[in-house]
């Protein structure tokens, strides 16, 4: 069932999926239409043909669109119509099983109360059997022979009681509480059903999120696990079920094999009887005087035997009194568990002492009832004992039951149950109830009895009056009584003997009981001694368990001890970890970051270096160009010194000019040495920093705070030089822009001087005096670059004295700060981490407490269960003990207890089962919110992430927007002044270049707006962003191209030939007279008019396009906005479907619930009238069959006369048993037939389940059910009229019968003997359950009618009458047969006292003896028949009236629940015309939503037109520009006018589409609506004809079982017919037959009364003998209750003193256990704790080894950290010894290269070279400048003199000469110089190439020289040879001295930041060496260090 539901579920769901995905699909389509739509803007094409193809292309589109869309619709619609059809067959499916369930549930509560009935009168009767039993042991022992076994019981048979079905009492309460629970468990549901409809509706309104889907997927899956859990607790509950029913059939089977047994034993027994009764003869005797007396004397002890049974009852009264104060004391004591027991218990006790009372008196009445037995048997013919009293054994009967209750009562009270403790309590009222009407019955009886006593005496005084005249009749009946005396004498003899034997077996038992007392006291000194030992083991074992207990307090505490300090070494450890891991990183950030910036400080230099190296390119050009130029004007000077003087002065005045322009050259040389040297600072400052690191690297261990501060002081330094970095940056911009201007000057000053050179002495003055100008512009540029740079100089001072300043103060607060954030941040993870510990702590621990406490409970109530049963075992003992000797009556009730036990046991086992379970579930439950609570907050991180990054690129969006626009405005204004240059240039390129730049400018005016117009429509995505940056690097390249052809063009301008001059001067008069006919046209007002035309169109189109952009922009928000308001309609409207959806299922269920229930009630009741029905013929059957016993007991006794008196009495006892037998099988075929009625009632609820769903849709057909109704009234009219005929007949046949029997009462006056003995027994019982069936059947008339329609009333109302009608049938026939026993009785006195009358006179005395004896045989009969009748109708009474009760709680329970059910159907039909409501209004809301959205559209769509109309005239404005340019106006004008035609065509067709579109949905939702409709009426139409055609097969159904009905009546009619007639003939033959046997009988009676007198002698000597044996007995019986009493009190005194030993150890076992327990408990806690103190040690473990390893690493570290100090030493020492040695030196070959350059340079230029030797011996400019001006000659007297003959040293390198320099003296000192740097640059060698692995450190080097190129470590890790890097050199340096390095002495140092990382990593960047210083300034540099 489970699996099937859950398949069933599966495909709604995949179902449901397809809908929802095609859903999406749909939504999906749309929003890509709307897309389209939007987009067609940006597609359309300005002609106006191909935008009509467009629309035509478009409108197909949209037309195939369309179909896939219908298409798609039908799809939908067919997918909708299955899942409709599935999920009908799906509901049908489950409405079938489910009624198949409900049918299977009812079969097997039905047959489980059934077998419980069974059970409980299978017990009754054997307790009644066993009981019997115990009276025939202790009082028949006079009748019995010697041989019969302990094990054969003689029964008072009640079949029924077998047979019958009725209930217990415990059922019927246990059946009400179960009702009760169900009731609870449907209010529970209910309450379940309203929770989970609130969180639906609350999902509607929050609507569905994709959290609540997942959570929703969750439940399902929870939903699903709880499916099966109760499939699985289902298929236990049928398991136990089945369990329960294969031992209930067992115990049934052993059960009715020990009845059908018992009863061929008494059948057997009844054999032997008739036998007995056979084999006795006939004795007579003549003492007539003597029998008189005897007979009044036995009268007399009868009397007296009377009176001592009144006393007896009295005190039985008293008892029964004093056991209903008993039982309502133990019903206010079973609140209080413990004491009730021990009541229970002392209460036991007495019963036990009062039942021995009992007993004693009761053998005591049996003494004297048997010598009455004794004395009668001499006067009776037939029997051959007396009978007991009735009274007393009802007495006895109602005795044992109170015994019995109270054993119950003592086992329930012992089992401890609380939940069967409210059942007994009712059970004991229900019982007091049944004892007081049992009271009352005996209190009328005794009533009865003494009335009757009284009418016997006044009888007995009659008869014996009436004797005195038949004394002549009665002689001949003493003859035959004589001859039955003999007879009886034989039987006195046999009975004496067996007395003898009972004596023996009197004596055997007293023995017996003295060695059982004997073997008890042996058992309770042994069981003594062992509870004795026991009790020393217990107390051993508690001292034991004490030791162990304070050895585990003690662990305990040392485990605690041991785990505060392993939790201590953990923290201090886990903190030290943190702090070292954070240390770590910081250390590795500050390593990147220092790289990084030594990487950016590189690269800087590199680019600063490879400016500078082009700026000294340039330099070295511009100075090659002035000296070739300067050469050629000397020489032009020269030649024309003659006749240009005044040219010379201005030549001067120009070198003076050059020169001072050098100097400035040299300024800039010397700022840029200056650059370097600060770059070289800069370098020092990073070794520094790189030492600082090391020296952090070492202090590591020794303190964390200190590394932190160090790294403050690095960031604050980086800082500082990165401000410093920036100055610099700007500084050599500024040089380098200062530099490019002098460039640019020089370049024109130089084309200047060439035109100066070809023009004439005119063109030179004018040249001139331009130059002038130039000149004195220039000077006024230097003097403001010299401002600025002082200004930049005393500004980069201030700025370093305030870094200097603030460094100072910031390193200690941003030390501060970043120690204190770093401890709050650690201090806030740390609480964050300790809080969210603790909450899942916390709920850890919560969740614990709750499962320790069950568990806990569990233990306790496991515990207690124990106990229990151990007490239950102990007790269960006893009583085998105890009753083992007495009777076998309590086996099968330890049986039943030990079953109990067992069913208990698996029931804990099944609830311990149930709890481990729910354990499970409940972990699993806090896993799984565990996980849902990690997936919630990643959710949360990663939609905090996505809004964070949709955030970032809206910003950015913004940014570049913002940016374009103002490139944009820039580009245009770039744009316009190049236009306006342009134009006022040149006059004849102006057309072409406007043509162009207006070509542009509109192409870049398109593509901004298009651009704009696509970033404005597109959702702004990664690919849109990239296309705008596309297009922004196209229009820098267009803006590249324009500036490019503008610069071509003034190339063009500058670079005309010198040829072309003259004509250049031609064509600019020509243009200057141009230009004045230009001015003049500008001066006219056409072209002004033109001009301010084009700005206002121009201003105007930017207005334009503003006006457009905002528009869309507009646009693009309001479809953003209908978007999400559209996407939030389709969820509403989603979600309010799935809430209409899960309504219309959920009403639909109740709906299906109430019809079931309606339909229900309605077949409950029609099924209720045919079982009255059915009963009623019953009855009727049962009422023949007893008219057919009257006739066989007719046959019987006329048959009987032919055999003699002895033979009448056999056969006629044979066949009541026959006729008792026939009954028996006859309530057995009734019952089977009221079974197979039952199965038959079972399967046709089974067929009507089909038929449920067609009386559902009933409510819609009033119109058919009136019809239907009016027919079924028409049918059962006439069934009425049918019902009525038959009656009749029935009155008819009573009356015959009244007849018949009137007929039989006058002939049964004839049969006096026959009469009289036993006839009447079994008519009467069979008249008591006849009577009392009636009463039954009037009880149990249905009081339960659906108040639903008021034609099913009538009709219950018409079929009440019938069975009133019925029941007054059946009550005359009662009162007749009643009349007819009465009449027979009547007729038999008659018959009797007409004899009498006729043969008074003869025999008065023998007939007073013969009365007698017949009235007390009669009186006997009566009491025996009355006894059973009162017994059996008080039975029935209680039962029926007990089923009354059940029945009206029943139908009382099932009113309420209708009327609950229909309070929840109405307001459940008002919720559901409410949602009705709600949903229509939701449809009409959501058709208006479509309107105003279609609305929308259509308004988006003409607005898109109208930009689209906008766009196309303003492309038309742009043509109608170009044409007036042209002159071409009138085109323009018609293509306008064919625009706007157009323009209006599209409109409308836009227009008509959109029309289209919105119809089309208008018809798509009327079609829609149509099918919906369709398909009801198709529903509608199918349930009516289902309906007919169910209405038809019920009418038939009917009108078929009338039939049937009718036809089995008129069956009936014949057969009683027959039946009656046979009878008459059988009355004939009967009366007949009696006359001959009373003839016959007279002749008998004289012969008997001879026989009598013989008798009596014999009887006397019998009763002389009997009196000695019964004194005998008297003695035995006195003793043998005396050794009973002894007995019990020593059993009484030893139970208590072992009830309260055994009470005090069991409560000290307990406590000790609960001790235990709790101790076991924390020991398990203990050992969890130590479990994760081993685990937090293995961590902290782990953690010691690993820091360990770090700890070695940090040694090994530190290791290498101070062997690189070392080398660092020793280099510092080396370095200062170099230092030591060079100082104050100069470079040899420097000076002597000064030295040689000064004599080859001419004399003009040997100034400079002094001042350059003068320079690099430190000397000042103004100390030379003095020395030069002094003398010249003095100065190079003094150097020639000092050099006297020193020109031919030996140590000037070896230099080559070019070919050049032999004519050295002419050329100049810069040029020479160049060259001697071109040739020193040169190497001479390659340089060394090493590896890595044989670098050493300096130190290590033993001549400590080292090559002039870079060290080996540079050159293979840097890629670059030595001869790509030697131009890095300083052109005035020359090589240097092998001693000086070339690097800093860092670089050579072991330093770990310039070593190689590992071998497998050589590249690294080297650090940077400075080349450009001299050796002297690096030397000098250090020392400042």
């Amino acid at each position: 069932m489970a699996s099937w539901l859950g398949g069933l579920g599966s495909g709604l769901g995949q179902s449901l999926g397809q809908v929802g995905g095609s859903l999406s699909s749909l939504t999906g389509q749309i929003s890509s239409f709307t897309k389209d739509i939007l987009l067609e803007g940006a597609e359309e094409v300005g002609d106006a043909a191909t935008e009509l193809h467009m629309s035509n292309s478009r409108f197909r589109e949209i037309e195939i669109i369309n179909a896939a869309q219908k298409s798609e619709n039908e799809r939908l619609k067919k997918v909708c119509s299955d899942l409709e059809e599935k999920h009908e067959a799906a509901e049908l499916q489950i409405k079938q099983l489910s009624v198949e369930y409900r049918n299977q549930l009812q079969q097997k509560e039905v047959e489980i109360s059934h077998l419980k009935a069974r059970q409980n009168a299978l017990q009754e009767q054997l307790q009644k059997l066993q009981t019997a039993a115990q009276s025939a042991q202790l009082g028949g022992g006079v009748s019995q022979p010697a041989t019969t076994s302990a094990s054969f019981v003689p029964v008072v048979r009640h079949s029924s009681g077998f047979e019958g079905d009725d209930m217990d009492f415990g059922d019927i309460i246990w059946s009400q509480q179960e009702i009760n629970r169900l009731s609870n468990e449907v209010s529970r549901l209910e309450s379940e059903v309203d929770h989970w409809k609130q969180i639906a509706q609350s999902s509607k309104v929050q609507g569905a999120n994709d959290a609540e889907q997942s959570e929703i997927c969750k439940l399902q899956n929870i939903i699903k696990e709880l499916k099966q859990n109760l499939s699985r607790e289902i298929d236990e509950h049928q398991h136990e079920l089945s369990v329960l029913q294969d031992a209930h059939r067992q115990k049934l089977i052993e059960i009715s094999r020990r009845h059908r047994e018992e009863l061929s034993e008494y059948e057997e027994r009844i054999e032997e009887l008739e036998n007995q009764l056979q084999q006795d003869g006939v004795s007579t005797d003549a003492m007539v005087d003597s029998k008189i007396s005897e007979q009044e004397k036995t009268a007399q002890n009868l009397e007296g035997g009377k009176a001592d049974n009144l006393q007896t009852i009295k005190d039985l009264e008293d008892e029964i009194r004093k056991l209903n104060q008993k039982l309502s004391s133990t019903k206010e004591e079973n609140k209080i568990l413990l004491k009730e027991q021990e009541l229970l218990k002392v209460e036991k006790i007495q019963l036990t002492q009062e039942l021995e009372s009992l007993k004693s008196d009761f053998s005591m009445l049996q003494s004297s009832v048997a010598e009455q037995g004794a004395l009668l048997k001499e006067q009776e013919k037939s029997q051959s004992k007396t009978p007991l009293p009735e009274d007393v054994v009802s007495l006895q009967q109602a005795l044992l039951e109170a015994e019995r209750e109270i054993a119950r009562l003592s086992s329930l009270s012992q089992a401890d149950n609380p939940v069967y403790m409210a059942e007994d309590v009712q059970a004991f009222t229900l019982d007091l109830q049944v004892l007081k009407e049992e009271n009352l019955k005996l209190r009328n009886e005794k009533e009865e009895l003494e009335k009757e006593l009284l009418n016997a005496q006044c009888k007995n005084e009659n008869i014996i009056s009436a004797y005195t005249e038949d004394q002549n009749s009665e002689l001949r009946q003493l003859k035959q009584d004589l001859e039955r005396k003999e007879h009886e004498l034989n039987e006195s003899i046999a009975e004496r003997e067996t007395l003898i034997a009972e004596l023996e077996e009197l004596d055997k038992q007293n023995q017996e009981a003295t060695q059982h007392m004997i073997t008890l006291k042996e058992k309770l000194s042994r069981q003594h001694i062992e509870t004795d030992g026991i009790t020393k083991q217990l107390k051993f074992d508690i001292d034991v368990e004490r030791k162990k207990v304070a050895k585990l307090e003690m662990e305990k505490m040392e485990t605690i001890k041991e785990l505060d300090t392993q939790k201590e070494k953990l923290s201090q450890c886990s903190y030290a970890l943190n702090d070292l891991h954070i240390s770590k990183q910081q250390l590795q950030d500050n390593v990147r970051n220092l790289q990084e910036q030594l990487k950016k400080a590189q690269d800087c230099n590199l680019h600063n270096k490879k400016e500078i190296r082009e700026l000294q390119q340039r330099l070295k050009e511009r100075e090659e160009e002035l000296s070739l130029s300067l050469s050629k004007l000397a020489t032009d000077v020269l030649e024309q010194a003659s006749s240009h003087s005044s040219q010379d002065l201005i030549l001067k005045e120009r070198e003076a000019e050059i020169v001072k322009l050098q100097n400035k050259q040299l300024e800039n040389k010397q700022l840029n040495e200056d650059l370097e040297k600060s770059l070289s600072d800069l370098k020092t400052e990073n070794g520094k920093l790189i030492a600082a690191f090391e020296e952090l690297k070492q202090e590591l261990n020794d303190t964390i705070s200190e590394k932190n501060k160090v790294c403050l002081e690095k960031d604050t330094v980086v800082e500082a030089l990165k401000l410093e970095k920036r100055h610099l940056e700007t500084e050599l911009s500024q040089a380098e822009k200062q530099l490019f201007e002098q460039a640019h000057k020089y370049e024109q000053t130089i084309e200047e001087l060439s035109n100066a050179r070809s023009m004439d002495t005119t063109a030179l003055q004018l040249e001139h005096e331009r130059l002038v100008k130039l000149n004195q512009e220039k000077d006024f540029k230097i003097a403001e670059l010299k401002r600025g740079m002082e200004q930049m100089e005393v500004d980069h001072q201030e700025t370093k004295e305030m870094l200097t300043t603030s460094l100072g103060g910031q390193k200690q607060l941003t030390e501060l700060i970043k120690e204190k954030e770093e401890f709050i941040e650690r201090l806030k993870n740390q609480a964050s981490q300790v809080k969210q510990e603790l909450e899942e702590h916390r709920e850890v621990s919560r969740k614990q407490d709750v499962l320790k406490q069950n568990l806990e409970e569990k233990d306790k109530s496991l515990a207690i269960m124990k106990e229990e049963n151990n007490h239950l075992k102990e007790e269960i003992e006893r009583f085998k003990d105890q009753q083992s000797r007495a009777t076998p009556v309590v086996e099968p009730k330890t049986l039943d207890i030990i079953i109990e036990l067992e069913s208990e046991v698996t029931q804990l086992k099944v609830i311990k089962n149930n709890l481990e379970e729910e354990i499970e579930v409940h972990k699993k439950t806090i896993e799984d919110q565990n996980q849902k609570t990690v997936q919630l907050q990643q959710s949360l991180q990663e939609q905090r992430k996505e809004i964070d990054e949709s955030k970032f690129q809206c910003e950015q969006m913004n940014v570049t927007h913002e940016r374009l626009s103002l490139e944009k405005d820039e580009e245009i204004k770039n744009l316009q002044k190049t236009i306006e240059q342009i134009k006022t240039q040149l006059h004849k390129e102006r057309q072409v270049i406007q043509t162009d730049s207006t070509d542009l400018f509109q192409e870049t005016k398109v593509q901004t707006l298009n651009g704009e117009n696509g970033n404005e429509k597109h959702d702004l995505s990664k690919a849109e962003i990239e296309r705008l940056v596309k297009g922004i690097k196209e229009r820098e390249m267009e803006i590249k191209l324009l500036n490019e052809k503008n610069v071509s063009l003034s190339q063009q301008i500058d670079q005309l030939s010198k040829d072309e001059v003259g004509k250049l001067t031609r064509i600019i008069q020509e243009k200057d007279l141009e230009i004045q006919a230009l001015s003049a046209r500008v001066s006219s007002a056409s072209y002004r008019q033109d001009v301010l035309g084009l700005q206002q169109q121009l201003q105007a189109y930017v207005m334009e396009r503003e006006q457009v952009l905002a528009v869309l922009s507009e646009k693009t928000r309001e479809n953003s906005q209908l978007k999400t308001e559209y996407h939030k309609i389709m969820d509403m409207v989603a979600a309010k479907e799935a809430a209409l959806v899960r309504l219309q299922e959920e009403n639909q269920k109740l709906s299906n619930r109430f019809e079931n229930s309606s339909q229900d009630m309605f077949r409950e009741t029609i099924q209720n009238l045919s079982r009255i029905i059915r009963e009623k013929d019953i009855e009727i059957d049962a009422l023949s069959q007893k008219c057919q016993t009257l006739l066989t007991v007719l046959q019987t006794s006329s048959t009987g006369t032919d055999n003699g008196s002895g033979g009448v009495n056999s056969n006629q006892f044979e066949e009541l048993l026959q006729e008792r037998d026939k009954l028996k099988q006859q309530v057995k075929k009734m019952e089977e037939w009221k079974q197979q009625v039952i199965t038959t009632v079972q399967n046709m609820q089974h067929e009507s389940a089909h038929l449920q769903e067609e009386l559902q849709k009933l409510q819609a057909q009033i119109s058919v059910e009136s019809d239907s109704n009016s027919k079924l009234q028409v049918d059962y009219n006439g069934l009425i009229q049918s019902y009525e005929q038959n009656e009749k007949k029935l009155r008819s046949f009573s009356q015959e019968l009244a007849q018949v029997q009137h007929t039989i009462g006058q002939l049964h006056n004839t049969k006096d003997l026959l009469l009289g003995k036993l006839d009447l027994v079994t008519p009467s019982v069979t008249m008591a359950s006849i009577i009392s069936q009636p009463s039954v059947v009037q009880s149990s008339t249905p009081e339960v009618l659906s108040d639903e329609s008021k034609l099913l009333q009538k009709e219950l109302e018409q079929l009440k009458k019938k069975l009133q009608e019925k029941d007054s049938t059946i009550r005359t026939l009662q009162e007749n047969n009643q009349r007819l026993s009465d009449s027979v009785a009547t007729a038999s006195e008659f018959e009797r006292r007409s004899q009498e009358e006729t043969d008074s006179e003869m025999k008065q005395i023998r007939e007073k003896h013969d009365v007698l004896q017949k009235s007390l045989r009669e009186k006997d009969i009566l009491i025996k028949s009355k006894s059973d009748q009162l017994l059996s109708v008080s039975e029935n009474l209680s039962n029926k009236e007990n089923e009354n009760e059940l029945l009206k709680q029943a139908v009382t329970n099932l009113k309420e629940r209708n009327l609950i059910l229909e309070m929840d159907i109405r307001k459940l039909k008002e919720e559901n015309e409410k949602i009705v409501v709600r949903c229509r209004e939701k449809e009409t809301e959501f058709r208006a939503l479509q309107e105003t959205n279609m609305q929308f559209s259509m308004m988006l769509k003409e607005k898109e037109f109208e930009s689209h109309s906008m766009k196309e005239k303003a492309l038309a404005f742009e043509k109608l520009l170009k044409e007036k340019e042209q002159g071409k106006t009138g085109e323009l004008n018609q293509l306008l006018n064919e625009v706007k035609s157009m323009q209006e065509k599209a409109a409308t067709f836009q227009q008509e589409r959109d029309q289209v579109m919105v119809a089309l949905k208008q018809k798509q939702m009327e079609s829609s609506a149509l099918q919906n409709e369709i398909q009801h009426l198709h529903e509608k139409e199918q349930r009516l004809n289902q309906e007919l055609e169910r209405l038809r097969n019920h009418l038939i159904e009917m009108e078929d079982s009338y039939t049937r009905e009718a036809l089995a009546a008129e069956d009936r009619e014949t057969k009683l017919r027959k039946k009656v007639s046979v009878l008459e003939e059988k009355l004939v033959s009967s009366s007949t037959a009696v006359e001959n046997a009373s003839h016959q009988a007279n002749l008998q009676v004289e012969s008997l009364q001879d026989q009598l007198n013989l008798v009596s002698k014999q009887r006397d000597e019998t009763v002389l003998q009997l009196a000695i044996s019964q004194d005998q007995v008297k003695q035995y019986a006195l003793s043998l209750t005396n050794l009973q009493m002894v007995l019990e009190q020593f059993q009484q005194e030893e139970k208590a003193m072992y009830s309260a030993e055994l009470e005090k150890h069991q409560k000290e076992t307990a406590e000790w256990k609960k001790k235990a327990q709790n101790l076991e408990e924390k020991v398990a806690s203990l050992q969890e704790n130590l479990e994760e103190a081993n685990a937090a040690l293995d961590a902290a473990s782990r953690l010691t080894e690993q820091l360990d390893v770090k700890e070695e690493q940090i040694e090994e570290l530190k290791r290498e950290g101070e062997i690189r100090r070392e080398m660092l030493e020793d280099v510092q020492n080396k370095l200062m010894n170099l230092i030591n040695s060079t100082e104050g030196k100069v470079d040899k070959l420097l000076m002597r290269n000064l030295f040689i350059g000064h004599f080859h340079t001419p004399k003009n230029k040997r100034n400079e070279v002094l001042r350059l030797m003068g320079s690099i011996l430190g000397m000042k400019k103004e100390e030379l400048d003095q020395l030069l001006s002094e003398d010249q000659r003095g100065v190079t007297r003094w150097v020639t003199g000092w050099l006297g003959g020193g020109t031919g040293s030996k140590s000037v390198p070896s230099t080559p000469l070019r070919p050049t320099h032999q004519t050295g003296f002419n050329s100049s000192f810069s040029e020479l110089f160049v060259k001697f740097l071109e040739t020193e640059s040169c190497p001479s060698l390659p340089p060394p190439k090493l590896s890595v692995h044989d670098m050493k450190p300096l130190g290590a080097a033993g001549t400590g020289k080292t090559s002039s190129t870079p060290s080996s470590s540079q050159i293979p890790d840097s890629g670059v040879s030595g001869i790509s890097r030697r131009p890095d050199a300083n052109p005035f340096l020359a090589p240097r001295s092998a001693a000086v390095p070339l690097i800093t002495p860092a670089s050579t140092s072991g330093h770990l930041l310039m070593k190689p990382i590992s071998d497998a990593l050589p590249t690294f960047t080297p650090l940077p060496v400075s080349p450009d210083a001299s050796a002297g300034a690096v030397l000098k540099d250090l020392l400042k260090q």
